[in-house]
């Protein structure tokens, strides 16, 4: 069956697809004008001047932004495919040149950031002294599909379908104590320790998890806005705190209390869109991490 979208005779150029492709993945004209770098009236008449071309719409306003119609998504999958093309095409175009350039955009958490991903980065640096790293620390993810980022390194049982994904190993997690915190105050049973614990906004981390099932009357006395966070108050003394084990290589001021909890654990994964997974620059990163990511 043919796509509605052959009713039309109208020949869509590069730049229509740029605007479109803009607007699906930022959902407003705001946003979309802010990945194009123009102002948003201009976004909006391009829109409008497309769908009238086209004789059909492409996205439901609502107020929520714009979403994108099956038609949208059809043509938002070949703008994708073009996209990826072309940047290889820039690629090759500078295959005389060996070395690597170019910005690679990785998401991740603050705990990976700072455990896993920040010793990786003085080797990749040396290695591709052309290439420029935007690195993003978020409890949330950010989206591969609309391309807030190239590459991802995630806590999550599973890649999901619709990206590549490399399984990176097991993430565990031990009770830790700060250096400064007294001997005799370490040796206190868990129970009696004073708690740091991430805040209401990660209600699923598996240390949340674990410590409502095996204590479920324990109220933590300091609440944080993420791991990192509940890292830095245990090596300022303020009590105890679950955290990866990874991080007790880089922070030599943790003390573990506990071995790795059982039912506490996680997945990491390493996360490309597979349209852009084989460009030279994002694949040399994710190559490099694959490689260099090690979990204790």
């Amino acid at each position: 069956m043919k796509s509605s979208i052959a009713k039309s005779q109208y020949a869509m150029t590069a730049s229509d697809l740029e605007l479109l492709l803009a607007v699906v993945r930022g959902g407003t004209l705001a946003e979309a004008a802010a990945r194009l770098a123009a102002d948003a009236s201009t976004v909006f008449r391009g829109v409008q001047r497309i769908e009238k071309s086209l004789g059909q719409r492409l996205f439901e306003r609502t107020r929520q932004g714009y979403l994108a119609s099956d038609a949208m998504l059809e043509i938002a999958r070949h703008a994708e495919r073009i996209e990826a093309e072309l940047e290889a095409a820039r690629s090759a175009a500078h295959g005389g040149n060996s070395e690597v350039t170019g910005r690679v955009r990785l998401t991740t958490t603050d705990s990976v950031l700072r455990g896993l991903v920040l010793p990786c980065l003085p080797a990749l640096a040396a290695q591709h002294p052309l290439l420029q790293l935007e690195l993003r620390s978020a409890n949330e993810l950010a989206s591969l599909t609309r391309r807030d980022a190239d590459l991802a390194l995630r806590a999550t049982p599973k890649a999901p379908d619709h990206l590549i994904g490399r399984h990176l190993g097991q993430i565990r997690f031990v009770v830790c104590a700060g250096r400064s915190l007294p001997v005799a105050r370490r040796r206190r049973p868990l129970d009696e320790q004073d708690w740091i614990a991430p805040d209401e906004a990660m209600p699923e981390h598996p240390s949340v998890r674990w410590r409502r099932k095996h204590s479920p009357k324990l109220a933590p006395r300091h609440l944080v806005d993420g791991i990192v966070a509940v890292v830095d108050a245990i090596k300022a003394g303020l009590g105890v705190g679950i955290v990866p084990l990874f991080m007790l290589k880089c922070e030599p001021q943790l003390v573990a209390l506990s071995p790795p909890l059982q039912g506490c654990e996680s997945e990491l994964w390493l996360l490309a869109h597979p349209e852009s997974r084989h460009l030279r620059r994002i694949a040399a990163v994710y190559r490099h991490f694959a490689e260099n990511v090690h979990l204790p």
